[in-house]
């Protein structure tokens, strides 16, 4: 009896649910060590690995087992006589092949996508997912595709056959009752208690970020990704009083009032004159260029070696860097969130993604009700991230690849026309804007400097695709033409040209928001009206669109939670930093973080090394960190975003 029982066991665990359980589990294992040792020992020592693999078995257990509950269900009521029929065994093979080429192909797709951005499957792939024409023809044009998918088929062949056998043996043990039931129990009750204990927090608790990151497993950060997407921001985070938030962002010089008290603003006060002291005279006109993924560390002017912004260089020395700057956040919708609406990033998603975000306080907005021609220039697809949805509804004239003639496209890739070609647009349609007299606002968002980075020959020295390297010196080739192209039209003289990037090129660190990894360039050139220099105190993105403004010696400069740069009095020297969900806050040389669930982390960070250690949480930071976030999140969701010049129907006065 009891040998009989042993053996039913042993075919109860040769049959396919449990052998389909086991290769995940070893798959998802031998991935963890895959990427451990490609990370390497100097980001995530020896020491820390028995805990990463002893984590990541835990939400590999939860994941695998959740993944095999329908699988067992259905075993569990399925008739003996069809388990032993040959069409079930040629179904049974089909159905094992099926899955361990899925099994293998999300092995893979975690390996680069760990190479790209040194994260688990998060949100950047969640939104990715919703793109499949641009993520699907990058991944065709930045790797051999054809050979990756041979080799996860054959491997799965060989899989395949190697257990058929093993199976085989359990397809023809009868399974009775009792059987049926331990099946059926483990289907719901396993999975469903371990779903109920785990959570994506329990990764935390090393101090350093890749470990952390290699505890957990892909799936299940994707799938709290997707649940995340949108957070509540008084649902998850630390708060403050309102009418508190509101004076602690008073005492710092913001001032944000409801729409009904915008109403009541007088606009029509005379333009800011502090922009003497960088001005020579005052511009008429505005390009602003959000270059993609150009961290500081790539341009010479920031301390690179290796020779890849010549042109960008050039600029720097004739204009005004500004040299302590940091993005927002990780993706090119919060660059574009940033550097439209000069707002705190809030929680999740992006506010460009969201509903609801038409006839905000935009800076389009904000210039069109002066008088001004305001455009967004993109040289993709602007459905990509609602680009062209949000930008044409904050009064921007939307250009995207639709509306460039094929015959002037001499490149393009899935992520858009060459960098060189989206200038030439932009050079042609400003000109005809020009020639009536009008200011203009040119917003530019690149792609050439993306994976797969590639680009038109004979352009510069590195061939095409030429890695990060060859990218960033292409855009910076595209931006030299642009400007030697620019230098021939009559409007040149009267511009304010502004380059920054939307982000960095990549966030990875031991800590979740590594310092160094937000710092981007950002550089103001107008021969003739801008006096060349450094400007050295700490500016957040946020701040370059009340700073444009008054550049500009418009009204309206007071609308945005971000300060300008040339007001008089001292500097914000703060930034803010965030992912979807952490929420940094530095100032002082000192990072407070916001997480979900109320917590907060507090990091000293030495602004030469970059190095972050844990410190005491300041709770004066605290206050100033929850003031901007939870203000910019509730007035956003509560429609105190919107612009005052729909209610009122007044237009601020044109000062040219």
């Amino acid at each position: 009896m009891f040998f009989s029982e042993r053996a039913r066991f042993i075919r109860l665990l040769q049959s396919l649910p449990f052998v389909i359980l086991l290769l995940m589990i070893s798959l998802y294992g031998l991935l963890r060590i895959a990427l451990l040792i490609y990370t390497g020992t100097d980001l995530v020592p020896l020491t820390e690995w028995p805990t990463v693999l002893i984590k990541g078995l835990w939400f590999d257990l939860v994941v695998a087992t959740t993944l095999v509950a329908p699988v067992l269900l259905y075993t569990a009521v399925m008739p003996n006589r069809w388990r032993a029929s040959p069409l079930f065994d040629k179904l049974r093979i089909l159905w094992l092949f099926i899955s361990i080429f899925v099994l293998l192909f999300g092995v893979v797709s975690e390996f680069t996508f760990w190479i790209d951005f040194s994260n688990r499957l998060n949100f950047i792939a969640l939104d990715y997912l919703i793109y499949t024409r641009e993520v699907i023809g990058n991944i065709r044009e930045s790797y051999p595709v054809g050979k990756i998918l041979s080799f996860i088929g054959i491997a799965a062949a060989a899989l395949t056959w190697a257990l058929h056998t093993w199976l085989s043996k359990a397809s023809v043990t009868p399974l009775k009752f009792r059987q049926r039931v331990m099946m059926a129990v483990f289907a719901f009750v396993v999975p469903g208690v371990l779903l109920w204990s785990s959570n994506v927090e329990q990764m935390e608790g090393r101090k350093n970020a890749y470990a952390e990151e290699l505890s957990g497993n892909g799936l299940f950060t994707l799938a709290a990704a997707a649940r995340r997407n949108e957070l509540d921001y008084l649902k998850f985070y630390r708060t403050l009083p309102p009418e508190m938030a509101a004076s602690t962002l008073a005492s710092l010089g913001v001032i944000h009032l409801p729409t009904a008290e915008l109403q009541q603003v007088n606009f029509k006060e005379d333009a800011a004159t502090s922009t003497t002291r960088y001005f020579l005279r005052t511009p008429k006109n505005l390009v602003l260029v959000s270059v993609e993924s150009l961290s500081a560390s790539f341009v010479g002017s920031y301390g690179s070696i290796d020779k890849l912004t010549p042109n960008l260089d050039a600029i720097a020395r004739d204009g005004l860097r500004f040299d302590k700057v940091y993005a927002t956040g990780t993706r090119t919708v919060r660059g574009l969130e940033a550097l439209s609406l000069g707002t705190p990033p809030v929680p999740g998603q992006a506010i460009v993604r969201r509903p609801r975000n038409e006839h905000l306080t935009t800076l389009g907005e904000v210039l069109e009700h002066q008088g001004f021609d305001t455009a967004f220039f993109y040289g993709g697809y602007g459905y990509f991230d609602n680009m062209n949805a949000y930008f044409s509804a904050n009064d921007y004239r939307v250009i995207d690849r639709t509306d460039i003639p094929s015959d002037r496209i001499v490149f393009a890739n899935v992520w858009g026309v060459a960098d060189e070609v989206l200038f030439d647009t932009v050079v042609e349609q400003i000109g005809q804007r020009a020639n009536k007299g009008k200011p203009f606002f040119a917003h530019v968002m690149t792609t050439s400097n993306h994976r797969p980075y590639t680009y038109p020959d004979g352009r510069i020295d590195i061939p095409s695709p030429g890695g990060r390297t060859g990218a960033v010196k292409y855009s910076d080739y595209a931006i030299g033409k642009f400007i030697r192209d620019a230098k021939t039209k009559p409007w040149f003289k009267d511009t304010l040209f502004v380059f920054v990037a939307d982000h960095c090129a990549s966030v990875a660190g031991n800590t979740k928001l590594p310092v160094k990894n937000y710092q981007i360039p950002l550089i103001f050139y107008s021969p003739g009206n801008l006096k060349p220099g450094v400007y050295s105190p700490m500016i957040s993105q946020i701040d370059i669109v009340p700073s444009l403004v008054e550049a500009l010696g418009q009204h309206g400069d007071d609308l945005f939670f971000g300060r300008s740069v040339f007001e008089e009095g001292p500097p914000p020297e703060r930034a803010f930093i965030s992912n979807y969900q952490e929420l940094g806050y530095l100032k002082q040389g000192k990072l407070t973080i916001l997480l979900p669930k109320r917590r907060v982390q507090s990091f000293d960070i030495d602004l030469k090394t970059f190095n972050a250690t844990p410190a005491p949480i300041n709770n004066q930071l605290l206050n100033e960190a929850i003031a901007y976030y939870q203000s910019a999140s509730t007035e956003f969701s509560s429609g105190h975003l919107h612009s005052p010049f729909i209610h009122t129907g007044q237009a601020l006065p044109a000062t040219h």
